[in-house]
This record gives structure tokens, sequence and C-alpha cells, in this order.
């Protein structure tokens, strides 16, 4: 069973969030050929914002979407950015992340995001590109973990590995 990954984002995104459309449900290649078509082909070079829905299916929405507005406001299974990239005439990711600070999913969610991706029939890497780990420090800052780096970005204090 996956882990359920609620909004952990401050209020204020999250308010603003539910003024933006949600993401894009991609239930089949089909889908992403289709929503690919409608951005331009400058935003087809940038990553994308994704989500996974707890009941599988991937969204996809333009990189300046906050994730919480992607999933609608709800729990997700995995939620990260992701580039696309054609290959042998077909839309595949190419490169795919973790990284929600809305959502700080632990990179063991890459599970419940190639599901979704193999749902879909969309190819895929088979790991995230780049992983990353969230840690909440007692002073409430959240830090992403970079270079195996567990001090607290706000107030260097160590975190918990």
């Amino acid at each position: 069973m996956s882990t359920r990954y609620p909004y952990v984002g401050p209020e204020r995104i999250r308010v603003a969030a539910l003024e933006q459309p949600e993401g894009t449900p991609m239930r089949s290649h089909d889908d992403l050929e289709r929503w690919a078509r409608d951005r331009a082909t400058g935003e087809l070079r940038a990553p994308f914002t994704y989500v996974v829905e707890v009941e599988g299916w991937l969204r996809l929405a333009p990189r300046e979407s906050e994730h919480v507005a992607c999933a609608g406001g709800r729990e997700v299974l995995g939620a990260g950015e992701l580039v696309l990239a054609r290959d042998g005439g077909r839309w595949c990711v190419a490169e795919i992340t973790n990284q929600s600070t809305g959502y700080c999913p632990d990179p063991t969610s890459w599970t419940a995001i190639a599901a979704a991706l193999d749902r879909a029939g969309i190819a895929r890497p088979p790991r995230f590109t780049v992983a990353f780990a969230f840690r909440w420090c007692a002073c409430g800052a959240l830090t992403v973990i970079k270079d195996d780096d567990y001090t607290c970005a706000a107030c260097a204090a160590a975190l918990h590995r």
C-alpha cells in the first residue's frame, strides 16, 4: 500500500492554489499527446509539475503551478517535477524528481509514480533521476537535504537521518 501525503506547505499557498486549475489527468499516452499539443514549444523543454492522485493517476500542470493546485488540494501518493522528451515519436519521461516542498514525498513514493506512468503507458526511467529527502526541524523550518548535509538551513541544528 502506498503512503498518502497530505499538503504540509504554507496555508497561504494552499488557499491561493485553490483558485488555480487542477492538473490534467494522464490516463493514457494519448492524453499526454493531446496535452503536449496544447503546450508552447519552449514550455515543453521545461520541467512540469506532477502529482499522483490517491486513485493512482498521474496529473500534469505547468511548472509554475503549485503541487497542491495540481492535486486539487487533496492528498497524493507522489509529487514532484518531470521533464518530457520524444523517443521514437512518442512522449516519455526523461527526468523526474520528488521535489515538492508542499507535500515532501519520500523517495519511496517512486513505486506509486512508476505504477501511474506504467498504467498510462508512458515510458519512464527506472527510478527518480534526482531524489530528495525532506526534514522538519524543531525550529519549524523545512530543509531539503542536499549533499548528505543533515543540518537545518534556518538554525543549523542537526536533523535526523
